[in-house]
């Protein structure tokens, strides 16, 4: 292999490691600039594409005629094979298998992730109500009140402190189980389940407790919602939770604190949106965009031949789609690489897109606001001691996402 370049000895490119959440490789500005989608290799062997270009980007992911099935993963900077077994438990939903079956067997019965058509509609409909804009704005108090708490930690740890572990990963649980209807006496062993080591077994016992817990105490929350559901069987309950346990969370907690890193390495903006905080809706989505998370989102298999803006895909075909590549095309946005919380970075594929584009995004925006605001507004003088994301690091999981890393700031 020559690993300089990353090309693996089969075709297709592997995705660059050289990049950082708010500096991507140079080189998907590269192939971009080449055409909207550059072959790809996968794990597997096969060689698909990466769609860089905003426009292929987006039709990619409304396109039916694409399948989330085969789960294919792409191959890492020069061909490494990254090992799930060695991530972190908080790694994104890819891990997240679907409940045990009749048989004893991992089901993917009710694995969102990789449902396609009418069966996929039919879960996501039952699940996207208890994430619905309205129950999101019925939140927005206790959040608010969430967060100032765990500004209030913070601030008593004392400065400097890891932005990251101390303040936006508590934020993101302590909502996360609010949400989804995990006891105050449970948020500890979540916590310790869903963020550190333990086997699916472990988090399904878990989930059964507190699913019994609900079932003679509902609320207003998630697993009241699916137990009220006469659509789903108690396996298919059992799968949605893993997964609704295991999404979102980190993904919260990484925009939170690289929205801290890009306004403290951005001074000009730190200082338009501590004087303009009515900013802060616009600003959400330009560090959505500016900070992309996801390299690639799970790739998408094409159903049949077929051809997008001018690019070809063969039935059988996988294609990556790099948000972080498309919400960077000039073709889409003016000075894309200019991190500018005053333009309109609606349309940024920094949730995703289309069916399986994501269902908590309302939420997220809504912690992610409030823990900019109070923490930019309660903390004067607060500036970057160092953040270990300002240099490449490992991917976070297969699918190729960034780390958050420790983000030590300090305050007056």
């Amino acid at each position: 292999m020559n690993e300089q370049k990353g090309i693996c000895p089969f075709s297709g490119a592997s995705l660059p490691g050289d990049g950082t959440p708010l500096k991507p490789s140079p080189t998907l500005a590269k192939w971009r600039s080449e055409a909207p989608a550059t072959p790809l290799q996968y794990q597997d062997g096969h060689t698909g594409l990466v769609a860089t270009s905003y426009d292929l980007a987006r039709s990619v992911l409304e396109d039916p005629r694409f399948s989330m099935r085969p789960e294919r993963m792409p191959m890492g900077p020069t061909g490494h094979l990254v090992n799930e077994v060695d991530l972190p438990n908080a790694a994104l939903p890819a891990e997240l298998p679907g409940p045990l079956d009749e048989d004893g067997q991992m089901s993917e019965k009710s694995n969102l992730l990789v449902l396609d058509g009418a069966e996929h509609s039919r879960l996501r409909r039952i699940v996207a109500g208890s994430f619905s804009l309205k129950k999101v704005r019925i939140r927005r108090e206790w959040i608010s009140t969430t967060v100032a708490e765990e500004l209030a930690r913070l601030k008593k740890k004392g400065s400097p402190a890891d932005i990251w572990a101390d303040y936006a990963l508590p934020i993101a649980a302590r909502t996360h189980c609010r949400v989804l209807g995990i006891p105050d006496s449970h948020y500890l062993e979540f916590v310790s389940l869903f963020e550190g080591s333990s086997t699916a077994q472990q988090k399904y016992d878990f989930i059964r407790e507190v699913v019994a817990m609900r079932k003679g105490n509902p609320g207003e929350d998630a697993i009241s919602d699916l137990l009220a559901s006469s659509e789903l069987s108690s396996h298919e309950i059992e799968g949605l939770l893993r997964l609704l346990m295991g999404a979102g969370r980190d993904s919260v907690a990484y925009l939170i604190a690289t929205a801290t890193v890009a306004l403290l390495t951005n001074p000009d903006q730190l200082k338009l949106l501590r004087e303009q905080p009515d900013l802060i809706d616009g600003a959400i989505e330009e560090f959505m965009r500016f900070g992309a998370m996801f390299i690639t989102v799970f790739p998408r298999t094409a159903l049949e031949d077929l051809e997008l803006h001018g690019v070809s895909v063969k039935e059988g075909q996988s294609v990556s789609v790099s948000p972080v590549a498309a919400n960077r095309d000039p073709a889409r946005w003016d000075s894309p690489d200019v991190f500018d919380i005053t333009r309109d970075a609606f349309g940024h594929l920094g949730f995703s897109h289309g069916i399986h584009g994501c269902i908590g995004q309302q939420l997220a925006r809504i912690e992610i606001g409030e823990a900019i605001s109070q923490l930019i507004q309660g903390c004067p003088g607060l500036r970057l001691v160092e953040a270990e994301q300002l240099e490449p690091m490992p991917f976070a999981h297969p699918v190729a996402v960034y780390e958050a890393g420790s983000v030590i700031a300090a305050w007056d």
